[in-house]
């Protein structure tokens, strides 16, 4: 049996363009820095065709580690954040957990660039707001951060620090 934190690919493919969305909505901080590196727009580009159906799991599969590449082409730690998120993104047609690491680093890549104290629990709540009730339902299936060790919701590098705080914000939220 796979890792819970796989969800079904029906599942995955409604969170694929959720988690898009997320990472597109960051997308310029990295352009900013990188605007000759299109792997992050790429990799946001895949997850949206994943999610309508035009790619398969098994390619994206293969490919899931481009986007996040780039960001090694960023020099800002919000650009690196945003390129990230559009890592986090094209993993999803691999893994559906990895949409709260899409929404994690965005979240992270605001933080970071913004001068207002708020902006990452409004990114926070944005990302809540345009979930579909679908994609809640998906994400709800989603074993809590820590609880799983197969997938990236175990002990990597989304289970600490500013990340961590928010996928457990989003996780706490999905579940009233």
């Amino acid at each position: 049996m796979g890792s819970p934190q796989a969800l079904s690919e029906a599942d995955r493919r409604l969170v694929a363009l959720w988690a898009a969305d997320c990472a597109e909505r960051v997308l310029p901080l990295f352009e900013a820095e990188a605007p000759t590196d299109d792997r992050a727009r790429d990799g946001i580009d895949r997850a949206r065709a994943f999610s309508r159906g035009e790619l398969t799991a098994a390619g994206e599969i293969r490919r899931r580690f481009i986007a996040g590449r780039a960001a090694q082409s960023a020099k800002s730690p919000a650009a690196v954040a945003a390129a990230r998120s559009a890592g986090q993104a094209s993993g999803v047609a691999h893994m559906g957990a990895h949409a709260l690491g899409a929404a994690a680093y965005a979240a992270k890549a605001v933080a970071l660039a913004a001068e207002e104290v708020d902006a990452r629990e409004d990114e926070i709540r944005w990302q809540l707001a345009h979930m579909t009730p679908e994609v809640r339902a998906a994400l709800r299936r989603l074993p809590a951060l820590g609880e799983d060790s197969a997938g990236p919701l175990g002990s990597g590098l989304l289970a600490s620090g500013l990340l961590a705080e928010t996928i457990r914000e989003i996780q706490t939220a999905l579940s009233v």
